[in-house]
């Protein structure tokens, strides 16, 4: 399905404790530490005593939105200085320090690092001009690779090792891949660092032989081959060194690249101030596609982090620069979430009229949205996904959050479900155009992955090798699927893993997580270092609140916007439900939120600081009235509102943490963290939050986890998910474990 997930453009969901994406099959056994477990590993950890870390300096600055006065104490920290760094470097010293005297810290980095590589991590499969390729992290090395089989059970080979490509310590990881449709090429984006700030470069599949074409400010640029020798990019315009943060991703622009030519000679096609009669807002992404089977290119609109997009085609053969003719096919109002070609016919995703949506098709020969026919009507189950094989459209729903996959023949048949003929969830599939058949991820929150091929003339699924064997199993593990009752009586779905025979007591430390932004669903997935944390009787929880889309569209906005609020409380009622049923107790609830997530966790410590006895907020939106100003700012206004109208200061100021924060509250412990070259949720947000809650000199410890080699955590290499999961288990052992 051709859309841009917002997720890109905003923030990671990470999986339950991690940001590392899923991994591996289970074979027969659990794996077994080779590292001693301390004697009070199991309880508590002893209590680290160094100094405390340094006091920021109070600035006052005093804003006013619509006759309402605002202060900030820590505004000064928005801007580099000398002396904004040497307190983030002392925050991290101390936090350091902090977490090194921890007794069990150096047990769970052992003990995470085990787990972590025990089997390898698979991601972004692809298959074209019948090779398979994918991105795989194997067990001991520390970032994803890209490399190439001649078919699915064909022995892998190396394509690109960007381990061998970092230079001063300065880390590189690949941030996409597109191979050509004949597979020759593949073009392929590159960042330093977690940065996210790729280069695009192109290499010869047969040989690895690097092409001297390299293409900066390419990020997320969503290569589309054209042909054998050019492709269809997005690149992001270039800006003076001072030009403002949240101008940096804006004004976006198609461009056509042939190899071997100038990329500063790329014509751009499409994107703003390019044609008077396409009005293209700044804050549009527009992503290329050029089907194979299609005569046909086209770009999608997508309108911020909104959902729905605008859509426009043109001719291949018509493709010439600004005199491109395109032609509208999607607007906003229509409520298109998602596109796929085959041949003549396009295929739409919708949700107009159908909160959880339904697929539409109509002619591109005469394309008419209007009167576009149900080819999957609307359901109970959210249709989160689509692709085109060369046999038939498959479809992904979402039932309760559990993923099935369906096919729906070309020739108007009626949507067929697939049997895998295995157990989990169907977490995401891969189709070809010119490949008949599917290629099928199952997950779940207790087993590995597989990754099974589906075969539409047997009508069956083998296992194929492309995930390898984990020698990590969840035994005597399992998951329960419950709903709590949120403040205004919506049930909120509650997944809870656990062991099997854990005793209901109230004593269990648990890891409360959730999201709910952008309509991102918190789909079950397997996360092995998680084992570290529940084999010793921890409890992993997940909240699914409001502004997912667990249950389509109304789910999502029911949590956003003037609705946010409601993702705070869902959060608050799933904590509650965990205590009333005794699985825990305040003392042993801990809560996460990553990136947007922020504003989940941010509020509920806030609003209910007597319910946590600890928080962990990962890259997290907190001081959402600034939110605006970092570089991704503008294009969130429409999930979160705007400070330029009163009832969008009022929606933000509702959301905000940092200016909850009272003096004379007693918060929890908190432990926040950051990558120093964060481009999605800048690192002065949890700067602020850290400064703000230490401030209040409660008798909880506040600590800044700063990474210097790090952003958002795309990109991250293993050792640093491994040490700042290693780091998270420490606080909470620390803070919640059984006294």
């Amino acid at each position: 399905m051709r859309v841009l997930p917002p997720a890109l453009l905003t923030a990671l969901v990470a999986s339950a404790c991690s940001s590392a994406p899923p991994p591996s099959p289970p074979p027969p056994a659990p794996a077994a530490s080779s590292a001693p477990l301390p004697a009070s590993a199991a309880t508590s950890a002893s209590t680290p005593a160094p100094e405390g870390p340094p006091v920021a300096a109070v600035k006052e600055t005093r804003d006013e939105y619509f006759g309402k006065e605002i202060l900030d104490p820590y505004r000064w920290m928005e801007t580099d200085s000398p002396e904004f760094s040497a307190w983030m470097k002392g925050q991290s010293d101390h936090t350091r320090k902090v977490l090194d005297a921890i007794e069990v810290q150096a047990w769970l980095r052992a003990r995470v690092r085990e787990l972590d590589n025990a089997g390898a991590r698979v991601a972004n499969v692809q298959r074209r001009g019948g090779k398979t390729f994918a991105l795989e992290a194997e067990p001991g090395r520390d970032n994803y690779k890209l490399y190439v089989r001649e078919g699915l059970s064909a022995d892998k080979r190396l394509l690109v090792d960007p381990e061998a490509l970092s230079k001063n310590g300065a880390h590189v990881s690949i941030d996409y891949y597109t191979p050509s449709n004949d597979a020759k090429y593949v073009a392929y984006g590159l960042s330093q660092g977690g940065s996210e700030m790729s280069s695009i470069h192109v290499l010869e599949t047969a040989t690895g032989k690097e092409l001297p074409d390299v293409i900066d400010r390419a990020r997320y640029a969503n290569v589309s081959w054209l042909d054998g020798k050019s492709f269809l990019y997005k690149r992001d315009r270039k800006l003076p060194p001072d030009a403002p943060a949240t101008e940096r991703f804006t004004k976006a622009r198609v461009h056509l690249h042939v190899l071997g030519q100038d990329p500063e000679k790329d014509e751009p096609l499409f994107g703003s101030g390019l044609s008077p009669e396409i009005t293209v807002p700044d804050d549009a992404f527009p992503l290329p596609y050029a089907p194979a089977s299609s005569p046909y290119a086209f770009v999608s609109l997508e309108h911020g982090v909104q959902p729905e997009m605008s859509l426009y085609y043109a001719p291949k053969k018509s493709l010439q620069g600004v005199k491109t003719p395109w032609k509208k096919l999607v607007d906003p109002k229509d409520e298109i979430t998602g596109f796929e070609v085959h041949g003549d016919d396009l295929f739409l995703v919708s949700h107009h009229g159908a909160s959880r949506s339904k697929v539409l098709r109509t002619s591109l020969k005469k394309p008419d949205v209007a009167k576009a026919a149900e080819v999957v009507p609307a359901s109970e189950a959210v249709v989160s996904w689509i692709g085109a094989a060369k046999d038939a459209l498959y479809v992904r729903k979402l039932d309760g959050g559990i993923g099935r996959l369906f096919r729906v023949p070309f020739d108007k048949g009626k949507p067929e479900p697939v049997d895998v003929g295995a157990e989990g969830s169907v977490r995401g599939f891969v189709v070809e155009e010119s490949i008949p058949g599917a290629l099928v991820r199952l997950d779940a929150w207790t087993a590995a992955p597989r990754m099974l091929a589906f075969d539409p003339v047997k009508k069956s699924a083998e296992v194929t090798p492309i995930i390898p064997p984990s020698s990590v199993v969840f035994k005597d593990i399992v998951a329960t699927e419950t709903k709590a009752k949120s403040a205004d009586g919506t049930l909120v779905p509650l997944s809870i893993i656990h062991g099997k025979d854990l005793p209901r007591d109230g004593k269990n430390p648990t890891y409360l997580n959730g999201y709910g932004s952008y309509g991102s669903v918190y789909e079950p997935s397997f996360e092995p270092m998680n084992l570290a944390w529940l084999e010793r009787g921890g409890i992993v929880a997940v909240c699914h609140v409001r502004g997912g889309g667990e249950y389509g569209e109304d789910w999502h906005r029911a949590g956003k916007l003037a609705t946010k609020p409601n993702t705070i409380a869902d959060f608050v009622a799933c904590a509650e439900h965990l205590v009333a049923e005794k699985w825990t107790s305040p003392a042993h609830l801990a809560g996460q939120g990553t990136s947007a997530g922020g504003i989940m966790i941010g509020g509920a410590i806030v609003r209910r600081p007597d319910l946590f006895g600890a928080a962990v907020i990962r890259v997290g939106m907190v001081n959402a009235l600034r939110f605006e100003q970092i570089p991704i700012g503008p294009f969130n206004t429409g999930e979160f509102g705007t400070v330029t109208t009163k009832e969008g200061f009022d929606m933000l100021l509702a959301i905000d943490a940092y200016h909850a924060v009272e003096s004379g509250k007693k918060y929890p412990a908190v432990l926040l963290t950051t990558g120093i070259t964060d481009p999605r949720v800048s690192p002065w947000q949890m700067a602020k939050m850290a400064a703000k809650l230490q401030a209040v000199r409660g008798e909880n410890p506040i600590l800044l986890r700063v990474d210097y080699g790090s952003g958002h955590g795309i990109g991250s290499t293993k050792t640093q998910r491994e040490e700042e999961l290693a780091d998270v288990f420490s606080f909470l052992t620390w803070r919640i474990g059984r006294k």
